[in-house]
């Protein structure tokens, strides 16, 4: 009898165990972390349109502590100040048909830091105009209007003071970039600060996947924001995406442009891409799904882990071609893991501060990586040798 009860009291401890396992594999999105490679804190660009270079120097913290250099903390708005004045000079130049806004790419970072250098943040906040946090309405909106009105002027001749008016008002609302600074006790210039930190220009590369141009050759993404022309390497979809894992698991970061705009890419830290015509979405009856509103139907999947539209590269071009897929965010995939079901998804560090479910990491699954990438710049050595041959790098 004792014996008979001790069974059936461990039966029931079981069936609670299962009861709790399967009420767990329900409540959304269970992650395990499989490769974690380093990153310095989580930033917020707060209201500016600089996801560009939040990103772009979130690759370069990374590189210096894959590097063994240590933690650093760079300014983000150092770069923004020059790229600014960068892009004006080419919009007056071209007389306004080109275009002058604050969002970037990556290009513009390693360009900057090529061409000016890089100096730590508390050489350089970059917030003057007596707010904790950046906002950016008032700055784009003066800077915008005088550059349009010297590019689109009707004058005969330019005076030789244009570009120190508008490095006036990035001065007043961003402070002015500094010739000289003294960090750790030791005195530097934008460039002997770049020069010390030892990171080359000419190791970071941009690679895309659209067959409107040659696969394994380079090409100017024709996007606003890259007009720098930032050449790309173009590789299928499949070797882009093997990219991205080896590169991973080797130890690298890499900095991630994407389309966020789908309704896969929550405000709370998931990016998925979820099949709605699939009736096995709701995790119920198909007439309960079918029923839906497609409101009630985008909420519910990408609630928890579901089937995902998995691109072709012909799907991706097509999105590319109609505007589908747009030049939206640029953030930094910092590692691998895996949720409840076993499908992968990167680890993404944002740039939009720590108040979310996952203090400011995104999980996006890799179909949605697969679709939604624009490009990535991550260092040469992240390639598997295979790959970086046939584009020609050593």
């Amino acid at each position: 009898m004792k014996k008979t009860l001790l069974t059936a009291a461990v039966c029931l401890l079981s069936f609670g165990l299962y009861a709790q396992e399967s009420a767990k594999s329900d409540e959304g999105f269970q992650f395990t972390t499989v490769k974690e490679n380093a990153i310095t804190p989580v930033k917020n660009q707060n209201r500016s349109s600089t996801c560009w270079s939040f990103s772009g120097i979130g690759l370069l913290e990374s590189e210096l502590l894959r590097q063994g250099k240590g933690e650093y903390d760079l300014s983000e708005m150092f770069i923004v100040h020059h790229t600014m004045l960068d892009r004006a000079e080419l919009y007056v130049r071209l007389h306004g048909d080109s275009s002058f806004s604050p969002g970037g790419s990556f290009y513009d970072v390693i360009a900057t830091m090529k061409k000016d250098g890089l100096v730590p943040q508390e050489a350089m906040e970059g917030i003057k105009y007596g707010e904790e946090r950046h906002i950016h309405t008032e700055i784009d909106a003066v800077a915008s209007g005088y550059v349009n009105a010297i590019a689109k002027g009707r004058f005969k001749k330019l005076t030789p003071v244009w570009k120190e008016g508008l490095k006036a008002i990035y001065d007043t609302y961003l402070g002015e970039c500094p010739e000289k600074f003294t960090y750790k006790g030791k005195e530097y210039t934008p460039r002997t600060f770049a020069d010390e930190l030892g990171l080359k220009a000419e190791d970071y590369i941009s690679l895309t996947s659209y067959t409107h141009h040659p696969f394994y050759e380079q090409f100017v993404i024709e996007i606003q924001d890259n007009w720098r022309g930032g050449l790309s390497y173009n590789l299928p979809i499949d070797e882009f995406m093997e990219v991205m894992d080896y590169a991973v698991k080797q130890g690298f970061t890499i900095a991630w442009g994407s389309d966020v705009s789908e309704v896969g890419f929550t405000r709370n830290g998931i990016a998925v891409m979820p099949d709605l015509e699939r009736t096995d979405l709701s995790g119920s009856d198909m007439a309960r799904w079918t029923g839906m509103t497609p409101a009630d139907k985008s909420k519910e999947a990408v609630s928890k882990p579901g089937p995902e539209v998995e691109a072709t590269q012909e799907m991706r071009q097509a999105a590319f071609d109609n505007w589908e897929t747009t030049d939206d965010h640029g953030m930094l995939i910092y590692g691998i893991a895996k949720d409840q079901t076993g499908k992968e998804y990167f680890m993404v560090k944002n740039s939009w501060g720590t108040d979310n479910k996952y203090e400011g990491t995104w999980y996006a699954s890799k179909p949605f990586v697969r679709y939604k990438t624009m490009n990535i710049v991550l260092h040469k050595d992240a390639l598997p040798k295979a790959i970086a041959k046939k584009l020609g790098l050593k």
